[in-house]
């Protein structure tokens, strides 16, 4: 009888254990984000350029470098604006690496944006391409969707002018350097900020390109400015790029 009772009282003891147990369990929570956490998580990235690898369905940009600015890992729920650089035909190819010297990524050391340089391999800038590009930086890093920019020099101002109006509400402004496009599409990009650059001496693509494509924009009452540099050659990008209120600009632009 002595047993009995010692082992159901063991039985007893045991049952209770579980059951305070179970209930410290359930009372416990995950505290709620703050209002300013990202909805999605900082995932760790090195400061400053590396290479990252693209899936665009058998397109033809799968490399790009990345920017990521001081203070991105720390600043777990700072949403960061991004700009998107497009590169000219004389960095297209299958080494990356060559973006590090070209344009915007040669100055990126100390620019506050995530900046993100895709390589075209071969061709043309393709923006049905460079849309799945677009959507893997919105999910993959932490991004503020409302300041994201577009910037290219050469085929990439091309590249600017065609991607910006083939899908717009994409960017909250583009700067598009020595390149063309087409007047039709303008009327697409009245509410899009535009601030535009061409050398009046570019032998390699013709000023009156960009000249045309603000004049359409103004004459649409769009919001554009224009910046015509009296030399330089073809090269209008490296002035462009090395101007801060360049970049003061982009910041004041956003949906």
């Amino acid at each position: 009888m002595k047993k009995r009772r010692i082992k159901f009282f063991v039985h007893t003891l045991a049952l209770c254990a579980l059951v305070l147990l179970a209930c410290s369990k359930s009372g416990t929570s995950n505290p709620a984000p703050s209002p300013g956490d990202s909805t999605n998580p900082v995932s760790p990235y090195p400061e400053g350029i590396s290479t990252q690898k693209t899936d665009t369905k058998g397109g033809n940009v799968s490399d790009y470098l990345l920017y990521i600015p001081p203070g991105y890992n720390e600043k777990k729920n700072y949403r960061w604006p991004v700009v998107f650089f497009l590169h000219g035909v004389g960095e297209m190819g299958s080494d990356v690496n060559v973006l590090r010297e070209a344009g915007l990524m040669k100055v990126a050391a100390g620019k506050p944006f995530i900046i993100v340089a895709p390589q075209c391999r071969k061709g043309w800038w393709n923006p049905a391409v460079l849309e799945y590009l677009y959507k893997e930086v919105r999910n993959k890093y932490n991004v503020d969707t409302n300041r994201i920019y577009l910037t290219g020099m050469s085929m990439g101002g091309y590249g600017t002018w065609d991607w910006s109006s083939s899908f717009t509400g994409r960017f909250a402004a583009i700067v598009p350097i020595c390149g063309g496009g087409s007047v039709s599409a303008m009327v697409r990009l009245k509410s899009t900020p535009v601030w535009a650059f061409h050398s009046a001496n570019d032998s390699t693509v013709a000023v009156t390109e960009t000249r045309a494509l603000v004049q359409a924009l103004k004459d649409l009452g769009g919001n554009v400015k224009y910046t015509e540099y009296p030399d330089g050659g073809h090269d209008a990008w490296t002035r462009t790029y090395a101007n801060p209120d360049v970049y003061t600009w982009l910041l004041q632009q956003h949906f």
